[in-house]
């Protein structure tokens, strides 16, 4: 870039960090400019500065540049996205390539939505879009809103015969979560006093947590919550198709929802969403379901044989060489041979050679942080899990892997927490489980999927998980910390064990920090960790005062 002028250096520093290094970041600028901006820098020999100096700011009368990055009020803002839209398109109609829309990132908020459309579509991106949802560990769900617990009011239940039905059992559900949830907390402070060299609020937190833990089996998948979403066009652009094809009103909406709110910030980023080809592609999706239900409708099937209200991990499929994969992957990268050659070479090593050099690519990692390398991606599982609802919801964070699931359902059974029992509260406990579950079955010859809206997080469901041995490193040292929910720490202690039954060689190192110690109150040493971390940052900025 030419040198700057004193008007180019006031103007320029108000949208990166820095005017004069090779590294600098975007700043003060809309997410539609960030995306067009870096479009146009793929294929242009001028600096990022210049470029927005060039095609941007001393163009704003044509891209309504200055009203975008104005402190103006969202009508205006609004307006001014409308005018420039037409601009962008332009700078993008020479980018057949969909990754163009990879280049502009949104954070947004969807709030007040059911678990289904949250775990079914929000939740269900591979890539391309971040999720944070309100946790059921540290929120109590028994508020109100104009004196109705937060559930939502499914519309075609609503208006059907089981309507009222639909209410009072999800008013019992969140009744007796409301009653269950103060007196576990009563029950886990008798059983666990405080310790005497803990916080009291540190104390607070931890038996608050452990308390909304056992409780939250009684949610209904019908329960509103709110989740931050931080994701890239392209993504949001699927993510509003999959949305407009599914067969509940709920999703629809959202993605009607979603589609006008990024209208007003990355329009030229989701306009295919709903244009003829996003409309074709929805209907593409809703086809092939009911394509795949129609053939199923014309076969014998076999009889479906739920578990006995018996949860489980089972290793479903592995490679049995998947270790000499791993192991040829190792060397293949500081080698110049081809793959195949390396696998042969490792195959004719002895196991005592193999386990060296398992040794010397694993054995460096100080801790679970430092991340395995990418030869553990070579060879793959596949598990099937029956376990609750609120264990999947967890494990489903995990996205670099393939899920397949199954509806929720409350034919597997539930999950009795041993704490409800031995509090006194089993019987109140199964009343709620066993209203849901008679409801489930009324509404699910009628409206199968609506009847999902129903079925609370301690019920059973079943799904598969396809990962490589280096998610697999991922998941079960990180689901295994002590201060995760109970539930899903025996999932991964369990896939861990089941590694290491059929690789031992590599499992050893592939499970290596997988936490088996039991625990009783899960967060108490987390908290602990926050609050050193609280009194060392409270120190640091006393001293720089």
């Amino acid at each position: 870039m030419t040198k700057l002028t004193p008007q180019q250096q006031a103007v320029l520093s108000r949208y990166f960090t820095n005017l004069d290094q090779d590294v600098f970041v975007l700043i003060n600028l809309p997410e539609v400019v960030k995306g067009a901006l870096f479009s146009r820098y793929s294929r242009s020999p001028k600096s990022l500065r210049q470029l927005l100096w060039d095609e941007f700011i001393t163009q704003a009368d044509e891209t309504g540049f200055d009203q975008l990055v104005a402190q103006a009020s969202v009508t205006d803002q609004m307006v001014a996205a409308d005018k420039a839209e037409a601009f962008y398109d332009r700078v993008l109609v020479g980018f057949g390539d969909d990754s163009v829309a990879e280049l502009a990132g949104v954070h947004l908020a969807v709030e007040n939505v059911s678990q289904i459309v949250v775990k079914n579509y929000l939740e269900d991106n591979r890539i391309g879009i971040s999720p944070l949802e309100k946790s059921t560990r540290y929120v109590r769900y028994d508020d109100k809103v104009d004196g109705r617990y937060r559930y939502y009011l499914e519309p075609e239940l609503m208006a059907s015969q089981f309507g009222a039905e639909y209410q009072q059992v999800n008013q019992l559900l969140f009744e007796t979560y409301s009653r269950l949830v103060q007196a576990m907390l009563d029950w886990v402070k008798q059983r666990y006093p405080k310790p005497a060299d803990t916080k009291q609020w540190v104390y607070n937190s931890t038996v608050r947590a452990k308390a909304c833990d056992i409780c939250r089996e009684l949610l209904p998948m019908s329960t509103l919550t709110n989740v931050g979403l931080y994701g890239n066009g392209r993504a949001f652009e699927y993510l509003i198709i999959k949305l407009m094809a599914s067969d509940l009103a709920e999703a629809r909406q959202v993605g009607k929802s979603i589609k006008a709110e990024l209208d007003k910030v990355i329009p030229s980023f989701v306009k295919r969403s709903t244009n003829q080809r996003g409309k074709q592609w929805q209907t593409y999706l809703a086809n092939t379901r009911q394509a795949v239900s129609d053939w199923l409708a014309q076969q014998t099937l076999p009889s479906a044989q739920p578990p006995a209200n018996k949860n489980y991990v089972k290793l479903i499929s592995f490679q049995p060489d998947g270790e000499d994969r791993v192991l040829a992957g190792m060397i293949y990268q500081p080698l110049q041979i081809n793959y195949q050659q390396a696998l042969s070479w490792v195959q004719s090593l002895p196991v005592t050679q193999k386990r060296q050099l398992a040794q010397a690519y694993c054995s460096q990692r100080q801790n679970r942080h430092h991340k395995l390398g990418r030869a553990l991606e070579m060879t793959d599982y596949i598990f099937e899990v029956v376990a609750d609802i609120g264990s999947y919801r967890d494990l489903q964070r995990h996205r670099m892997l393939t899920r397949l699931t199954q509806s929720y359902t409350t034919d597997y059974g539930y999950n009795l927490p041993w704490q409800i029992v031995k509090a006194g509260f089993e019987a109140e406990y199964r009343q709620a489980m066993q209203a849901a579950a008679e409801l489930f079955d009324k509404v699910r010859q009628k409206y199968p999927e609506q009847a999902q809206y129903m079925v609370p997080l301690g019920y059973k469901m079943r799904w598969l998980f396809k990962l490589n041995m280096r998610e697999i490193v991922h998941l079960t040292e990180l689901r295994s910390t002590k201060q995760g929910h109970p539930g899903y720490r025996v999932i991964a202690q369990q896939m861990a064990d089941a590694v290491k039954s059929v690789h031992p060689l590599l499992g050893k190192w592939a499970t290596y920090y997988v936490d088996y110690q039991s625990v009783d109150l899960e967060r108490l040493e987390a908290e602990k960790r926050t609050e050193k971390k609280r009194q060392a940052l409270l120190q640091k900025q006393s001293h720089s005062l």
